[in-house]
């Protein structure tokens, strides 16, 4: 006979949260036997209803797990839809025929999609990416014994059980004692407040309008005094720079030397003083 479940729209966490858990603890735990008939009818016949029989009489369990994960300053409904989708991910690679009950078997689908979404939404920035840097997030905090820093006996212990480096227990603690802080200051904060944004600890120079005169004046002079200094080469040098810097298929050395008939080391010293005279104008 089967399980009379609560009405799908009834099983969603939402703003009623409360509502919610109770609806799927109301829901009635299945025998042993049931689960495995059930299981055997999805796995060797892909059976939609008996896989939707199992997920129902499990979301309880998920509920539980999602508790433990109230430290982490996220939704509680968030982190139960997250762990459904895991139930719902067991339910479909279960196999009847290992022996196993199936809250067993999905308590790893379950608590994968949780730390998953927490590694996701924890921080803007991302505070776990290696494979031992997941494994610290998840354990240190449950292995400091109070809020202090862990002693350097403490951090080797630590990453002692854990199978990591020490570098690597200490970074995450560093990681896991930060905060983030927008870089722009609240709109509604006041003036008295706001100087404290990351916004104002960098000061733009281009903003200052004597800068900005000053740079202007700057690159003016600069070209000016490199226009002059270029009508005062003779044309032979100009040319060898021009052909040299500014041609957008720059010419060798070697062509040069034949276009003017001298040797290339001749046209490597007319270049070097031509380059020379321009430094000392700009410089003046």
């Amino acid at each position: 006979m089967s399980t009379i479940l609560q009405p799908i729209d009834q099983l969603v966490p939402g703003a009623n949260l409360g509502a919610y858990v109770q609806a799927v603890g109301r829901i009635p735990l299945l025998t042993p036997e049931r689960e495995h008939e059930l299981a055997e009818d999805l796995y060797y016949n892909d059976n939609v209803a008996a896989a939707r029989e199992l997920i129902m009489s499990h979301l309880r369990f998920v509920v539980h797990i999602a508790r433990s994960y109230s430290g982490y300053g996220l939704a509680e409904a968030d982190l139960i839809q997250e762990g459904n989708v895991g139930l719902m991910k067991a339910v479909k690679r279960f196999n009847p025929e290992k022996g196993v009950r199936l809250v067993s078997f999905a308590v790893h689908w379950i608590k994968a999609e949780m730390h998953e979404f927490i590694l996701r939404n924890w921080r803007i920035v991302k505070i776990a990416t290696t494979k031992a840097q997941r494994k610290l997030f998840f354990n240190l905090r449950s292995a400091k014994k109070s809020l202090a820093w862990l002693s350097p006996e403490e951090a080797q212990a630590v990453a002692s059980d854990l199978g990591v480096d020490i570098t690597e227990v200490q970074r995450m603690e560093g990681r896991l004692s930060s905060r983030d802080v927008a870089f722009d200051s609240p709109l509604d904060q006041d003036d008295e407040d706001a100087w404290q944004a990351p916004q104002y600890f960098l000061e733009d120079q281009r903003s200052d309008p004597a800068t900005a005169v000053e740079s202007d004046d700057w690159q003016e002079n600069s070209e000016e005094q490199l226009y002059l200094a270029l009508a005062d080469l003779d044309e032979r040098s100009r040319d060898i720079l021009a052909q040299r810097w500014l041609a957008e298929e720059k010419a060798t050395l070697h062509e040069l030397a034949a276009k003017y008939a001298v040797s290339a080391e001749r046209i490597r010293q007319l270049e070097q003083n031509a380059m020379k005279k321009l430094r000392g104008a700009i410089a003046a």
